[in-house]
């Protein structure tokens, strides 16, 4: 008979970074999702421009909503790239100390850009939250309420900081056992 006990027993604090890693986890996939679905966008709406052009029309707002939807794709995305390990980091320090050593670099590393990024997301909420009050507008023919590109870009930057909050757990959890992901 098989013992339902797990070989290590999991407290509180592990089965609350678990959790939260699973709800990080999900929401990342659909930012990533919505970056996708952003190109697809994209690729349409060039498209659409180019057939226009052809007959002498035209959309008339092609670069804003792309540069717009660049934006957005990026910064909604880049939660997911991260934790996948799909962004670029130079690992030549860490591969110099032994595995059980590297948690402590990992933790810096975690937290000081979680606090960059958590630093660039507080001034972002307040130019989202002006932009909305005072109803600013892209100066364009569309005139785009510029609150919502930049709360696309803010919605990314807020799934990035919980990421990078659920990776810091992570590692003072397991700390000697943690993984980055890179082998």
């Amino acid at each position: 008979m098989m013992s339902t006990t797990p070989a290590h027993p999991r407290g509180p604090l592990e089965t609350l970074t678990s959790r939260l890693g699973q709800l990080a986890s999900g929401l990342a996939r659909l930012g990533a999702w919505l970056g996708m679905l952003l190109i697809v966008y994209m690729l349409g709406h060039i498209l659409l421009e180019i057939a226009l052009r052809l007959f002498g029309h035209s959309t008339f707002v092609l670069d804003e909503f792309i540069g717009y939807s660049v934006a957005a794709m990026t910064f909604l995305s880049l939660p997911y790239a991260l934790e996948q390990g799909g962004l670029i980091r130079v690992s030549l320090v860490l591969e110099r100390f032994p595995k059980r050593w590297r948690w402590p670099f990992e933790l810096f590393a975690s937290v000081s850009t979680l606090l960059v990024f958590g630093w660039l997301a507080h001034f972002w909420t307040i130019a989202v939250q002006r932009s909305h009050a005072r109803g600013i507008v892209s100066e364009t023919l569309a005139e785009t309420p510029l609150w919502i590109p930049q709360g696309a870009v803010l919605l990314g930057l807020y799934l990035l900081c919980l990421i990078l909050v659920v990776r810091t757990l992570r590692i003072l959890v397991e700390r000697a056992t943690f993984d980055s992901g890179e082998s």
